[in-house]
C-alpha cells in the first residue's frame, strides 16, 4: 500500500516537472522594426531619414540614413525609451519653457531616456551618450550608419518589437553659422552649446516584416546594455542624456545596391 501511495504521489510531480521543462522561460523574440526620421518641430532642421533595427534574441543590428544635418559635424544618435514616456516624437507642445526650441530634456516625456548610444565603436550604453568622438560625422550633411552585434537587454528588444522605441539624431544649427555655437548652453552639458545636443530628427520604430540583415561591412559593437531596465541607464548630469510599416525605400535601395555590387 505504501509503495502504491508513493507511486501515486510521484507521478503527478513528474508530470509537472515535464510540463515545466517543456514550457520553460520564454525565449527572446526575433524580428525587425523600422521607421521614418522626421524633423523635430521648432528646431529648424530641414532633413529626413529612415532607420531599421534587426532583433535576434538580445542582439541588435542597427542601420539608419539621414540627410539635411549640419555638415562636417558629429551627430549623437540614440535609441530612446521610457516606461512612463508617451513613446512618440516631440510636438511643439513639448517646448515647456517657451523658448521657441525643443531641448533633449523637453523631449524626454515624449521619447524617453537614452537606452542605447549609436556609437561607431566601443561602448553603446548611456555612459557614451555624449561621446562625440565616437558618433558619425555628417559628411556633406548626410549620415549612413550601420552597426551590428550590439548586445542589449531583453527588456529593450521587447520594447523595440512593441513599437515603443524612438531613434533620435541630435545636433542642430539654429543660427545658420555652419558650426555648433551660440550663447545658449546645452541642458545636458553646460560646456557645450545647445546646438550640439538638441534633437534634430526623430522616428518611432514600428514592427516590420522580417528582412534580410545587411551583408558585410557592419561595424561590430563591443559595448553592452545587457540587463539594464528601462530608465536604468540614466546617470548624473548630461552624460545620461537625461533625466534629462515599411522600411524606408532609400535605406533598402542603398543596402540592396551594396549587396548586388
Amino acid at each position: 500500500m505504501k509503495a502504491r501511495t508513493r507511486a501515486a504521489l510521484t507521478a503527478p510531480a513528474l508530470s509537472l516537472a515535464g510540463l515545466l521543462a517543456v514550457t520553460g522561460p520564454a525565449a527572446a523574440a526575433d524580428g525587425t522594426a523600422s521607421g521614418d526620421l522626421t524633423p523635430v518641430p521648432l528646431n529648424g532642421v530641414d532633413g529626413s531619414g529612415d532607420a531599421m533595427v534587426w532583433v535576434e534574441g538580445t542582439t541588435l543590428t542597427v542601420e539608419f540614413a539621414a540627410s539635411g544635418l549640419l555638415a562636417g559635424s558629429p551627430h549623437a544618435a540614440h535609441l530612446h525609451f521610457g516606461p512612463d514616456a508617451a513613446n512618440q516624437c516631440p510636438t511643439e507642445a513639448d517646448d515647456a519653457d517657451g523658448s521657441g526650441t525643443i531641448t533633449t530634456s523637453e523631449g524626454v516625456p515624449s521619447y524617453g531616456s537614452v537606452q542605447l548610444s549609436l556609437t561607431t565603436s566601443g561602448d553603446t550604453s548611456g555612459d557614451s551618450a555624449l561621446a562625440v568622438d565616437r558618433f558619425d560625422t555628417a559628411e556633406g550633411g548626410s549620415i549612413d550608419y550601420q552597426r551590428g552585434e550590439i548586445e542589449v537587454s531583453e527588456d529593450l528588444t521587447d520594447n523595440i518589437l512593441a513599437g515603443d522605441v524612438a531613434l533620435v539624431v541630435h545636433g542642430v544649427d539654429y543660427d545658420g553659422s555652419g558650426a555648433y555655437d551660440g550663447d545658449t548652453e546645452s541642458d545636458l552639458d553646460p560646456s557645450l552649446p545647445a546646438e550640439a545636443t538638441d534633437p534634430a530628427l526623430c522616428g518611432i520604430l514600428d514592427a516590420a516584416q522580417m528582412d534580410e540583415m545587411p551583408a558585410g561591412g557592419v561595424q561590430t559593437g563591443t559595448g553592452s546594455t545587457a540587463g539594464a531596465e528601462p530608465g536604468a541607464l540614466i546617470t548624473a548630469g548630461g552624460v545620461a542624456l537625461l533625466a534629462g510599416a515599411g522600411v524606408g525605400a532609400g535605406l533598402l535601395a542603398r543596402r540592396r545596391g551594396t549587396q548586388e555590387s
